[in-house]
């Protein structure tokens, strides 16, 4: 009997959707005893070290757990099922994991190949040993060079914390090893009964769903029977190549927002204004919400087509309480049950009060939605509220830095850092909304947002004109009085995983992504970017994923994904041509799930046509 171990933080539906789709059944694991009766198990879970490691302990598990991987049987580990393996982690000094894995787990160091922290997105996972083929992971995927990374099967990462290979440490563990800027870390172990992965199979498209059907149908047992060969050289597997195998992530984004008679659609409106012209108008705003789908159905065809991830935005959550919106939480678990790619949602990740006066913190609201299936959650105007009241408690004037603030200035007490320490950085996704506010050369040396003033650049329509960039609040209805830099730099303080970056000048215009905005930001802050807004074509998205310097001396980079919504939604542009474009352009791509087609999306393991 195959039991599931939810120790109390993550997304488990996801995983338990994959298993029922491919047609095996398990229980949950409710007590150590459970674990006595278990011929198999899974542990799975996205979160930190410390609280998972502190919920086994407390509940009685860490025992149980390692008297079960004692006896022989089956188990699989994945992210924090595997961190937990090892004998301890700096993500929580001083707290010990099981032990059964040798070494422990450090944090990325971003100094090296000046990359983003966390990790995250699609990856390389490469096999060192033979016995890596009955885990469903293919062997070919063991050449390098950068021709055939494009060709290499891609699995999704989401995580700040890994375990370095060390050959003779991790002789007799290591599987396959990944590689991000210049480091080279264990993204598989498996070592006799034991078989875990760093990365997500539940949320790596058709790839991932082979790896789960490889295990649950036998792949220990299968590897047990084979004297193992290793495919590689041990030492030089350590050794870092040229380029890591990272892809450029390209996202669907679906705004949901009830219409007036009460269903959830998806929306895109122009400037923020979801709604039809009346016919004669000469302004929007006075017809029909724009309907352009339901969201579950434009999500399956999203995972159909190859997007790397679908994030739901609801755009009038603010409007209600989050945990009384039971048609998003539906939403949700819907699309988790077919969709096998990361899911973010946002739109009232916040403290709230129900109507019956029980309050909820923001935690509690995320853990709603990520029990639903969700595997980020995104956070937009309470994130400016916290960055202003994280100025504030520093002492700082308008012009000050919150990514300078003392320890002392950092309550705890914000959405952002309460989701942050209960799953870890990755899961906490910061939407970023900023305006235009232009200025006159004269005032720009002594502007107290001067960090934030850009130049047009020469040619363009702008040409001339400078302007810096404002924080807005409820959807860009309101500014206050933050810039760009100050914002990004206070939410990555507070322990933000993720910026997605919208630009309410661009949005809707089908011009291109603000890149100045872009650079501004991606040059502040060292955790991964998603340009948003002003998509028109696929030309755009190579546009955007060009290489800039970030800092003097450091390797080029540019932001990590792209998103669109309206030229997605309308087919003005498809996932599938972006995809090709980038490739042809010698971009790392994963293209696996564009093979079938979306007209083929039966034949995509977790697809409805």
């Amino acid at each position: 009997m195959l039991y599931l171990l939810d120790y109390g933080a993550g997304n488990v539906r996801s995983l338990a959707n994959s298993i029922r789709k491919l047609g095996h059944d398990f229980a949950w694991v409710t007590s150590p005893s459970d674990l006595d009766q278990a011929t198999a198990l899974l542990f799975p879970g996205v979160g930190a070290f410390g609280p998972a490691l502190a919920s086994l302990r407390a509940s009685g598990y860490a025992e149980a757990l390692a008297a079960y991987i004692a006896s022989g049987r089956p188990y699989m580990g994945i992210c924090i099922g595997m961190q937990a393996l090892f004998e301890a982690s700096d993500e929580a000094p001083g707290v010990a994991g099981l032990g059964v894995v040798p070494g422990r787990v450090a944090r990325f160091d971003a100094a090296k190949g000046a990359k983003s922290v966390p990790q995250m997105g699609w990856n390389v996972a490469r096999p060192l040993r033979s016995d890596a083929a009955h885990f469903g992971i293919p062997a070919a995927a063991a050449a390098t060079g950068s021709q055939q990374q494009q060709q290499e099967t891609h699995f999704y990462f989401v995580h700040s914390y890994r375990a370095a290979y060390e050959p003779a440490l991790h002789h007799e563990w290591a599987l396959t090893t990944t590689q991000y800027g210049d480091e080279v870390f264990l993204s598989s172990v498996r070592r006799h009964n034991v078989f875990a992965t760093q990365f997500h199979p539940e949320k790596s498209g058709r790839a991932g769903l082979e790896v789960l059907r490889a295990w649950l149908e036998g792949g220990a047992a299968a590897a047990a029977q084979e004297e193992v060969r290793w495919l590689v050289d041990p030492q030089h597997a350590a050794s870092p190549a040229a380029a890591d195998g990272l892809t450029k992530r390209v996202v669907a984004c679906l705004d949901v927002r009830s219409n007036d008679e009460g269903d959830l659609v998806v929306t895109k409106g122009e400037s923020y204004d979801v709604r039809e012209k009346a016919a004669g108008a000469s302004s929007g705003g006075v017809g029909a919400v724009r309907n352009l789908g339901k969201p579950v159905a434009l999500s399956q065809r999203y995972y159909a087509e190859g997007a790397d991830e679908v994030v739901f935005l609801n755009i009038t959550s603010f409007r209600s309480a989050a945990l009384r919106d039971q048609p998003m939480l539906a939403v949700v678990e819907n699309a988790a049950a077919t969709v096998f790619v990361p899911l973010t949602v946002g739109g009232g990740i916040k403290a709230s009060v129900d109507p019956d006066g029980t309050p909820h913190s923001a935690k509690e609201v995320a853990d709603a939605y990520f029990r639903a299936g969700a595997d980020k959650v995104s956070i937009g105007s309470e994130a400016v509220v916290a960055v202003l009241e994280l100025l504030e408690a520093a002492g700082a004037s308008v012009a000050g830095d919150p990514a300078l603030a003392k320890d002392s200035a950092l309550s705890g007490s914000t959405g952002i850092e309460q989701i942050s320490k209960a799953y870890g950085a990755q899961a906490v996704v910061v939407s970023i909304d900023p305006k235009r506010v232009y200025v006159d050369a004269s005032e720009v040396a002594a502007h107290p947002h001067a960090r934030s003033i850009v130049e047009g650049a020469k040619g363009s329509r702008d040409e001339g004109r400078q302007w810096w960039y404002t924080a807005t609040i409820s959807g860009g209805r309101e500014t206050r009085d933050l810039d760009v830099v100050q914002l990004a730099r206070g939410v990555q303080r507070l322990g933000a995983g993720e910026i997605l970056l919208n630009s309410i000048d661009q949005d809707g215009q089908g011009r291109g992504f603000d890149r100045l905005l872009i650079d501004l930001v991606r040059r502040s802050v060292g955790i991964p970017v998603v340009a948003s807004s002003g998509a028109g074509k696929a030309q755009h998205f190579l546009d955007v994923f060009e290489p800039l310097p970030l800092r003097e001396g450091a390797a080029p980079s540019s932001v990590e994904a792209a998103l669109a919504a309206g030229v997605f939604h309308r087919e003005e542009v498809r996932i599938e041509d972006v995809k090709a474009a980038l490739k042809q352009a010698g971009f790392p791509v994963r293209r696996e799930e564009v093979l079938a087609g979306a007209g083929e999306a039966a034949k995509v393991p977790g697809v409805q046509a």
